[in-house]
């Protein structure tokens, strides 16, 4: 099992970037999706979720309005969209499932599987 994220990087404030996360060696549509980020010195936080078929979502406070989750089952991939970036943004995001087969529009923050994270850092 493995849950791989990537698009991580260094960006101005303001900026956007796309994350992905890649899952093997389990049934990507029988698992809700989260993502979660780190900041330095900060405990681990959830900030999306989406359900087994995308048909629910969540989002934590903070990032509302800039961050978008999806997924694509298909690819085996979820995807975490961070728009209008700030400093206060910088933290290795993580993603990780949770096994969810029968709840179609709820989401869980759960981390059954969970991926060793990239790194966002936002600054000018």
């Amino acid at each position: 099992v493995q849950l791989v994220e990537s698009g991580g990087g260094l960006v101005q404030p303001g900026g956007s970037l796309r994350l992905s996360c890649v899952a093997s060696g389990f049934t990507l549509r029988d698992y809700s999706m989260a993502w979660f980020r780190q900041a330095p010195g900060k405990e681990r936080e959830g900030v999306a979720c989406i359900s087994v078929n995308g048909r629910g979502t969540d989002y934590s406070e903070s990032p509302m309005g800039r961050f978008t989750i999806s997924r694509d089952n298909a690819k085996n991939t979820v995807y975490l969209q961070i728009d209008s970036l700030k400093p206060e943004d910088t933290a290795v995001y993580y993603c990780a499932a949770e096994f969810a087969r029968y709840t179609e529009r709820e989401c869980y923050y759960g981390q059954d599987y969970l991926g060793e994270g990239t790194l966002v850092t936002v600054s000018s």
